[in-house]
């Protein structure tokens, strides 16, 4: 589990209960600051709210799809935007998903986030391995990974305001001697990690139009290369996992890691792979 958050984390549910609990005239109420992850008792007051020691003003502004954190004496979005709108959102789940420019990252609609990494991160076998995490996100294979006593996990994430957000969500893995957390491109880096290096490989890349490169057969054969014999590979490819606008992206995939040296076969909304 992440540490205790340092900061209250609000979406539109908890302002919510903050408001009306404060409308009813009650001195205290008992809810979530962590998105799910804990309940907290908050203290009312005429003119502010009190958590952990510290004083806070309540919200005067709520929208869907939101998640709030406390920084510069004010609740502001947990949003960045540089190159793109970078934003973690609360889901019914708990667990938030982030979305980039609009486009979701995570599944949601049928299962948490979470849940959907311990599935996916299951696949893989972790315990006592050696793990490649090529996209690393808010870090839930990682997590799981963690959970499932893997031996070492190197995870890389080249996008340093989803770095920031896993900062901030307390659904991301804390801090663990046997997670190597990269900033960089591991299209880039894998070229000087050892050949055979590695036991099982989570490969999670955003969509194929904005990230080709993760997709490609150079990558693939990259991949094979670090993979020791017999090492297993998911490859998230896209829910479901079908042919789209013309396009069967899960069997390209497919092609490409058989031509790299893996033994590929569909498995939910991924290709799960073994290396021969």
């Amino acid at each position: 589990m992440a540490p205790h958050p340092t900061s209250p984390l609000l979406t539109s549910t908890e302002i919510g209960q903050i408001r009306r609990a404060h409308d009813a005239g009650f001195d205290s109420v008992k809810l979530s600051l962590d998105l799910q992850r804990s309940l907290s008792s908050v203290h009312l007051g005429s003119g502010e709210w009190r958590w952990d020691g510290r004083s806070f003003p309540y919200p005067d502004r709520c929208k869907e799809r939101t998640i709030y954190h406390w920084t510069d004496g004010q609740f502001e979005a947990v949003a960045r935007y540089r190159d793109a709108l970078i934003k973690l959102v609360p889901t019914e789940w708990g667990a938030p998903t982030f979305e980039i420019d609009g486009i979701k990252m995570l599944p949601t609609a049928q299962v948490s986030p979470y849940i959907d990494a311990q599935l996916k991160v299951a696949l893989i076998r972790p315990r006592g391995k050696v793990i490649l995490d090529c996209c690393g996100g808010l870090g839930y294979f990682a997590a799981w990974c963690l959970e499932g006593q893997a031996a070492s996990i190197l995870s890389y994430e080249k996008n340093a305001d989803v770095l920031w957000l896993r900062d901030l969500n307390p659904w991301s893995p804390p801090a663990d001697p046997r997670l190597h957390v990269v900033a960089g491109d591991v299209t880039v880096e894998i070229g000087s990690m050892a050949a055979a290096s590695v036991d099982a490989v989570l490969h999670d890349p955003p969509r194929f139009g904005i990230a080709g490169e993760l997709y490609s057969q150079g990558f693939y054969l990259e991949l094979a290369r670090v993979t020791k014999r017999n090492g297993r590979l998911f490859h998230y490819t896209g829910s479901p996992n079908r042919i789209s606008g013309g396009r069967d992206l899960a069997g390209e995939v497919a092609g490409r890691l058989r031509v790299a040296g893996f033994d590929p076969a569909r498995s939910g909304d991924g290709v799960l792979a073994v290396r021969r």
